[in-house]
């Protein structure tokens, strides 16, 4: 595969001296959007705090220089709308964190084509929309940071959330494309895989199909209830959580991927072993597949 030949720039990835950074965050009214917004702000960044229903994230105006602002990520007269205010106020975005995501629960054959398309709606169009309106002003600037909250499910899957991995998959090749792209011209792009933090994702954001069928009960089913079982009582800390993302975006070199828990980091090992293990099983095959070489 060609190689991508980085152009060197004299613009750092960093706001001008003296100035704190500009975030735009989406999704803010629970989980890790509140949680980053709350401590980005308590480091004195000026913040664009984001959620559908304001009222629910105005507390958070109180703890620095935010701008509170109604967004729906599935409304792309909103998107534009909250990137034109946040630019006109603070001349210029930092760091994007496409933080928005819903999830749902359901075997593959029980999903239900309405949910699925929300679903992908606001995962993965959503979070390419706030890309595209962001990147003529990082451009311009030839600096910027996005963040995209993917989830250890974008590296592997689990049975009843085929189409929420789905969703994360798309946006783990969607970033991988996107780093290639504007990383030569100064800016950054990462993808943060949690796996399970006490967010409240699956109490509130995940919804579920409302037929079941038996044939699934020990598969899709059981992950249904542990996951739902679980809720609240995840290993994960979302103010570490947090900290480890602001962390990681203030460092001279940030990592393309950024696994959080210790769930996310075996899940995602794991998946790597059993990757190479079979590759390497099936190599004759792969590679018997090309045209053979000219004599």
């Amino acid at each position: 595969m060609k190689k991508i030949r980085k152009k060197t720039t004299t613009k750092k990835n960093k706001p001008p001296a003296g100035e704190k950074p500009v975030w735009f965050i989406t999704g803010c009214s629970t989980g890790f959007g509140r949680e980053l917004a709350r401590q980005a702000l308590e480091r004195g960044f000026r913040v664009a705090v984001t959620a559908r229903r304001p009222a629910e994230v105005k507390d958070l105006a109180a703890l620095g220089d935010a701008l509170v602002l109604k967004l729906d990520v599935t409304k792309p007269a909103q998107i534009g709308a909250a990137i034109k205010a946040a630019e006109k106020k603070f001349g210029r975005i930092d760091v994007l964190v496409n933080n928005a995501g819903i999830g749902y629960f359901a075997a593959v054959e029980e999903g239900e084509e309405k949910e699925v398309r929300r679903i992908f709606e606001i995962n993965v169009f959503g979070l390419a929309h706030m890309i595209q309106g962001v990147l003529p002003g990082m451009r311009r600037l030839r600096a910027g940071f996005i963040v995209n909250i993917s989830s250890i499910a974008g590296l592997r899957a689990f049975p009843a959330a085929g189409y929420y991995n789905a969703t994360k998959f798309a946006v783990e090749g969607l970033s991988e494309a996107l780093w290639q792209e504007v990383e030569p011209l100064g800016i950054k792009v990462m993808l943060v895989e949690p796996s399970g933090f006490r967010t409240d994702w699956a109490g509130r954001s995940a919804n579920e199909s409302e037929a079941e069928i038996a044939d699934y009960a020990a598969t899709a089913g059981a992950w249904r209830m542990e996951v739902r079982a679980e809720s609240g009582k995840q290993p994960g800390d979302p103010t570490r959580a947090a900290q480890a993302i602001i962390e990681a975006v203030e460092n001279p070199k940030p990592p393309h991927r950024l696994l959080l828990g210790n769930d996310a980091y075996e899940g995602a090992t794991a998946k790597l072993k059993e990757l190479a293990k079979e590759f390497a099983a099936w190599e004759a095959v792969a590679r018997g597949a090309d045209f053979p070489p000219a004599d």
